[in-house]
């Protein structure tokens, strides 16, 4: 843990959470800070996740947020408080990259629909250009897109968020392995009725 708790909660939300009730509730953990490192329980939800939002924010503060995706754990742990992901040739806007340029203060938004689950990154990203080598640490191969660029994130806290309001959504693989396993038993049942049945026409021959 990190007494980086300013970052979370800043100035400001410390003194909504004073003036709506709820500083009190946040006291203990504002005195003891948020993990600033990758964790067992964070290595194993980023490994599930095909899919991300990144806030980054101009040098006069203008927000935006773009949507980030690849195979399941496209995130690549690089170490245990930098993550890292290729950066797919897109639309060409660069307003991310335009950001980091003059603003590395970032964010990463980590939701899994399926699992009802979420966890909110705090951090510093910046963008690496021609390094072939961490192209190729990063990128999943088989994948049809095409990586022009990493960019790396440097965790300084991240926290779960509650499970409220989110809709639990399934993606088609995953409705896909769930199909098959009831398809297979289907086929199991269907045999083991087409045998009782054949017992059972067997026996009522008359002798």
């Amino acid at each position: 843990m990190a007494n980086n708790s300013n970052l979370v909660f800043t100035p400001a939300a410390r003194r909504a959470q004073a003036e709506r009730g709820s500083a009190k509730v946040y006291d203990a953990r504002f005195t003891e800070g948020f993990p600033n490192h990758v964790t067992p329980e964070l290595a194993a939800f980023i490994a599930e996740q095909d899919t991300a939002f990144l806030a980054t924010a101009s040098a006069d503060g203008a927000p935006y947020i773009q949507h980030r995706g690849g195979p399941k754990g496209f995130i690549k742990i690089l170490d245990e408080r930098t993550l890292g992901f290729a950066d797919y040739r897109g639309n060409r806007q660069y307003i991310t990259l335009g950001n980091l340029s003059e603003n590395d203060c970032s964010y990463l938004f980590l939701l899994d629909p399926a699992r009802r689950q979420r966890i909110k990154i705090w951090g510093r990203a910046r963008v690496v250009e021609n390094d072939p080598q961490l192209i190729e640490k990063l990128f999943d191969a088989g994948y049809k897109a095409k990586p022009e660029r990493a960019i790396l994130f440097t965790i300084e806290a991240w926290d779960v968020n509650c499970s409220a309001h989110i809709v639990a959504r399934f993606t088609q693989s995953e409705i896909s392995e769930v199909v098959a396993v009831l398809q297979g038993r289907i086929r199991e049942l269907e045999a083991e009725n087409a045998t009782l049945h054949a017992a059972a026409h067997a026996a009522s021959r008359p002798l």
